[in-house]
């Protein structure tokens, strides 16, 4: 079923300011402290505000699209790879991510679907300790929701990339760059129904994406149903001087998509 206010929300969503502090802290979880222990550093991992932070809205607009802003405060020491996960939803662990040395200190952000009243949360490690950063999102329905629009339109769009600059400045003797990266894919999640057949539609979403700066990694995700339908991941990285962005993603049915960007002319 179309959803026709969900044009302005995304483009609300894609703003490139940050998201303000909330007052939705992280609550006490029983699913988490099930899933604590399965989920790499998770049984160690503590709440560190110096080291990574997480900012999402206390309550979704669309549960389909929930923002979730992960970075680090200047100084923060580094951190290699981060798993995220909201504990209410029916694949916990959204997504892992191996981070790069051009994107630190971390500044990104994802869309995410929220299926329950339910923390989100990045946990991540730094050479000396696991850290944990995370909200409560109050949402309802994100796995289930319908498309936004007919499905055999998304599909016939899938595997299109956009790549953007959104704004440049200078650091030391190079330049740190905020860029906007969008993939079309119907990312569905198996638990969406077909609004003719009532049949529930097969799970088919993005489960590898690798973006590089020449031949330098800037980050690598492996992914399960809670990334958004039309995945968009906004990041800040360091210029190391390669005059393009090449992207990598694979599919859950085999489907490869590769894209190239450049850089040159910034």
């Amino acid at each position: 079923m179309p959803h026709p206010f969900r044009a302005a929300l995304v483009a609300a969503l894609l703003c490139p300011a940050p998201l303000a502090a909330q007052d939705n802290p992280l609550v006490e979880s029983s699913a988490w402290e099930e899933l604590k222990a399965l989920v790499p550093r998770g049984d160690t991992a503590v709440e560190n505000a110096e080291v990574l932070l997480l900012d999402a809205p206390p309550r979704a607009v669309d549960p389909a699209f929930v923002p979730v802003h992960l970075t680090q405060p200047l100084g923060a020491p580094p951190i290699r790879a981060l798993t995220v996960v909201i504990d209410e939803n029916p694949a916990p662990v959204a997504a892992e991510i191996t981070l790069g040395p051009a994107m630190l200190p971390l500044d990104m952000e994802l869309r995410l679907r929220v299926n329950a009243y339910s923390n989100v949360r990045a946990i991540a490690t730094t050479d000396k300790a696991s850290v944990l950063a995370g909200r409560f999102v109050k949402a309802s329905g994100g796995c289930a929701a319908p498309a936004s629009k007919d499905l055999q339109a998304l599909m016939a769009e899938m595997g299109r990339m956009r790549f953007q600059i959104l704004s440049s400045e200078p650091e030391g003797t190079g330049m740190r760059h905020t860029a906007k990266l969008m993939l079309r894919h119907p990312n569905t999640t198996g638990f969406q129904r077909d609004q003719v057949t009532l049949l529930n539609i097969p799970a088919h979403f993005v489960d590898l994406l690798e973006v590089r700066q020449g031949d330098e990694l800037l980050f690598r995700m492996t992914a399960g149903i809670s990334i958004s339908e039309d995945p968009v991941f906004q990041f800040r990285f360091l210029d190391n001087g390669a005059d393009r962005i090449t992207v990598h993603a694979e599919d859950t049915d085999g489907n490869v998509f590769d894209e190239s960007f450049p850089l040159t002319g910034l």
